[in-house]
C-alpha cells in the first residue's frame, strides 16, 4: 500500500505533478509502468526526503519530458484517498511554461504536445487538475502583470 509508516503512523505519500504548457499545447507523458500504464499522464512523480515539492514538481518534468520549466503557480493539491489504485498519494500540482526540446525520457513511455480542446483520456485524477490549470492560466492572461504568480518558497536564491 502507498503510505509510508512511522512508529505506527501511516501517512499517504506525496507527488508533485506539472501542468506544462508549451507550444502552444499541454505536455502529456505515456506512462511506462502501472498503474495506468500506457496511458497519458501529467509528469510528475514522488517528492524525494529532503526536497520541496516544488523542486519535484521540476526535476520530474525534466526527467520525463526533457524540459526545463517555470513554475508559474500552485493548482492545487489533490487529495482523494481513491485518487491512485497503489494507495492513499497526495498531489501538489503545478502550471509551468516549459522550454528545450520535449524528449521522452525515465518512465516515460513517450511525451507529447496536446491541444486542450483534444485530450487523450488521462491517468489518475489528472482531467480534473488540467481543468483547474487552465482557468489558472485564463485567470492570469486577464491580468498581465501578474504572469507569474510569486510561489511561497525559497529555493535558496
Amino acid at each position: 500500500m502507498a503510505m509510508k509508516e512511522k512508529r505506527g503512523i501511516r501517512t499517504p505519500l506525496l507527488a508533485a505533478d506539472a501542468i506544462i504548457l508549451f507550444e502552444g499545447g499541454i505536455v502529456l507523458i505515456q506512462r511506462g509502468r502501472p498503474p495506468y500504464a500506457g496511458c497519458y499522464a501529467l509528469p510528475g512523480g514522488f517528492v524525494e526526503i529532503g526536497e520541496r515539492v516544488e523542486a519535484a514538481a521540476i526535476r520530474e518534468a525534466r526527467e520525463e519530458t526533457g524540459l526545463e520549466i517555470e513554475l508559474l503557480g500552485l493548482v492545487g493539491v489533490y487529495s482523494d484517498p481513491a485518487r491512485d489504485p497503489r494507495g492513499h498519494v497526495v498531489s501538489a500540482a503545478f502550471l509551468a511554461r516549459g522550454r528545450g526540446r520535449l524528449q521522452a525520457g525515465s518512465d516515460a513511455g513517450a511525451a507529447g504536445i496536446f491541444s486542450k480542446e483534444r485530450l487523450p483520456s488521462l491517468a489518475f485524477d489528472h482531467e480534473k487538475i488540467i481543468a483547474d490549470a487552465l482557468a489558472l492560466a485564463a485567470a492570469l492572461s486577464k491580468e498581465p502583470e501578474r504572469q507569474t504568480i510569486k510561489l511561497k518558497y525559497s529555493d535558496g536564491n
